[in-house]
């Protein structure tokens, strides 16, 4: 029996509600900013379900960058991250980015490690 707000498997549906599987396991949500309704920033936080969070796909409209949307997106989502018991917040970025990840947004550098697939 299906329960309230939920229905039965259909057909076709294995690959979709595996993808949402995946996606509740591994995202811990979105921030967005929104300005009059119209959203103007977004950040993606996944998680491995423990000490790690990962800021993803940082965006803020072009009209909107310089004024601390962004900076308040990765903000919130540390928030986010630290409320779920995460440790640690990382995030990959390109270099053009640094002033805006480590400067603005505090993050420090760290050695990593990195294989092209």
């Amino acid at each position: 029996m299906a329960g309230r707000g939920s229905r039965r498997p259909r057909r076709g549906d294995g690959p979709r509600l595996r993808r949402r599987g995946r996606l509740e396991r591994h995202s811990l949500g979105w921030v967005c900013a929104r300005d009059g309704g119209v959203l103007v920033g977004f950040v993606d936080v996944a998680w491995d379900g423990g000490a790690h969070a990962f800021v993803l796909d940082t965006v803020v409209a072009e009209r909107c960058r310089g004024g601390g949307v962004g900076t308040s997106l990765v903000r919130l989502a540390a928030e986010v991250s630290r409320a779920a018991g995460c440790q640690w917040l990382h995030v990959d970025f390109e270099e053009r980015l640094r002033a805006f990840y480590v400067d603005a947004c505090g993050f420090r550098t760290t050695a990593a490690g990195l294989i092209a697939l």
